[in-house]
């Protein structure tokens, strides 16, 4: 299986790294690519892993890719990304995934930042809680990232789980995984 990954310089999404820092036959684009290239990879790839900070509407380009939207992943992807698994890790990519009934492992809302667990009702939540599930989720992604869809899910959410008890950025972004195959 090829893979993509699509994850834009952003310091602030560096734990995500370890997802990737182990996959095999993969192409890595953290910036400088325009969205027609984009477009291009992505048919030409199997997998395509899409990790960092976005909204609804897709992937944020973070200023690292060309575009003129704001997007490295919009609406204008989907009839390329509908023949492909997806991983979609970024805020709210629950929305983006179901609205276009897309196939992969994905996320909703994600605390990755202490200010996101203030917005989703955490207050007072230490960086060290939010950087233990940050890396937690990383670390368990990254171990199985060459698996098949249904492996990831079970592995990812089974293990995670066991952090939810003591960590509750873990309990909230745990409870927002999913799998549509």
């Amino acid at each position: 299986m090829t893979n993509l990954v699509i994850h834009p310089t952003d310091r602030s999404t560096d734990f995500l790294k370890p997802i990737y820092a182990n996959i095999t036959d993969a192409t890595i684009l953290h910036s400088g690519v325009n969205k027609a290239q984009i477009a291009k990879l992505i048919s030409e790839h199997d997998r395509i892993i899409m990790l960092g900070h976005g909204s609804i509407h897709g992937l944020f380009s973070i200023g690292q890719f060309d575009g003129e939207n704001g997007y490295v992943i919009d609406s204008t992807m989907i009839p390329l990304l509908l023949e492909k698994e997806c991983i979609s890790i970024w805020c709210n990519a629950d929305q983006f995934m179901n609205k276009h009934e897309l196939n992969g492992f994905y996320s909703g809302m994600f605390i990755s930042e202490v200010s996101e667990a203030t917005y989703c009702g955490l207050p007072g939540t230490e960086q060290k809680t939010v950087t233990t599930s940050n890396d937690y989720f990383a670390k368990l992604l990254g171990e199985v990232i060459n698996e098949p869809l249904s492996v990831i899910y079970e592995h990812v959410m089974n293990n995670y789980e066991l952090l939810t008890e003591d960590n509750p950025v873990a309990l909230y972004n745990h409870n927002r995984l999913y799998l549509a195959e």
